[in-house]
């Protein structure tokens, strides 16, 4: 059976999602657009083969969908995903999910009421080699992981910024952390499992925003592994990269956007080189973009099962974003569980206020 699908918000992102759904070859159908600007939502009906296009969120909703991708910017995604779950329809809600922890938690109190599911986008967790050497990791086969890094150096102008939604807190949520590194250290807690405290550093190094440019933490792991994160967007060489040090290798990921099997290595420790047979990479080239993500969770629906990314796995790494800006911020070291109701860090994400303000 054919899952038929609704677009909200037709912007950028949203063209990944529609051709996610394109490339499942049938297993899904886009059925309806919707905009707050009717052209752009007709024109990207257009280009994507879909009959029926509009502002009206719930006439597409009265049309029973089995998903609906909401791809809006940040600001609008807890009212636009309540709606949705209110009327039964499960979301694919996009990156950043929520602007604060306090909406999370409002999100996973709405699908638990109305038993419709939410699913995040991190497509990350869902490329070939990602999922494999997460698997491997998981069961010890590379010994206990002990260091690593996660870098997401990126660079966006001056004139990025001349966007109204972007760099403000209250409609971005955040810097580079919130917005761009996210994908990166989510992928980082997909490999190496949950986080138990940070210490962090940010600040506005370069351009005239309200949010942070650049961020910077110390990570322990509940394993017992450290890690360092950076997120920057004045970082004229751009690159997004992970290394992870075991006890028998280590792992390292370097790509911009999307990864492909080619872009990771594996290097043993002396003595070690039987970890090569471990992991083999294919010739395949493609990227880990929403499109595998999407497949995952046509194969859930299909199966009846809960949609992969979860809004508690979602929480996770949104707690972390907190508590970067709450340890970047305050000068004090954030562990997991600290913030909660009543917490500055817990309503918005820049607490009492970025330093700068």
């Amino acid at each position: 059976m054919t899952s038929k699908h609704i677009v909200i918000g037709t912007g950028a992102i949203a063209h990944a999602h529609a051709a996610a759904v394109i490339a499942q070859e049938g297993r899904g159908s886009l059925v309806h657009a919707i905009d707050v600007d009717v052209a752009r939502a007709e024109e990207f009906a257009a280009k994507h083969d879909i009959d029926r296009w509009g502002t009206d969120l719930a006439e597409a909703l009265a049309e029973r969908p089995d998903l609906a991708h909401v791809c809006t910017p940040p600001g609008t995604h807890v009212p636009l995903t309540v709606q949705c779950l209110e009327a039964g329809v499960p979301v694919l809600l996009e990156k950043p999910p929520v602007l604060s922890l306090a909406e999370m938690d409002e999100l996973v109190a709405a699908s638990e009421r109305t038993g419709a599911d939410v699913a995040v986008v991190f497509q990350h967790r869902f490329g070939r080699a990602a999922r494999s050497i997460g698997a491997l990791l998981a069961e010890g086969a590379y010994g206990r992981p002990l260091v690593a890094t996660c870098d997401t150096l990126w660079f966006r102008a001056p004139a990025y910024f001349e966007v109204p939604w972007r760099g403000k807190w209250e409609v971005e949520g955040g810097g580079p952390t919130m917005g761009h590194g996210i994908h990166q250290f989510d992928l980082l807690l997909a490999l190496l499992g949950p986080w138990s405290e940070v210490t962090a550093m940010a600040g506005r190094q370069a351009r005239d925003t309200q949010t942070e440019d650049v961020s910077t933490a110390l990570v322990r792991f509940e394993n017992g592994a450290m890690a360092t994160i950076v997120n920057s967007v004045v970082s004229p060489r751009e690159t997004s990269t992970i290394r992870i040090d075991t006890e028998r290798a280590t792992i390292e990921v370097e790509h911009l956007y999307g990864y492909a099997d080619r872009d990771w290595t594996i290097t043993p420790a002396p003595g070690e080189e039987a970890v090569l047979d471990l992991w083999t990479p294919t010739e395949d080239t493609a990227l880990s973009e929403h499109r595998f993500q999407v497949a995952a969770l046509m194969e859930a629906m299909e199966r009846g099962e809960k949609l992969p990314v979860s809004l508690q796995d979602a929480r996770v790494t949104m707690e972390l974003v907190a508590s970067i800006y709450a340890s970047a911020f305050t000068g004090q070291v954030v562990r997991r569980g600290d913030i909660g109701p009543g917490h500055d860090f817990y309503d918005k994400m820049n607490g009492s206020g970025a330093p700068w303000a």
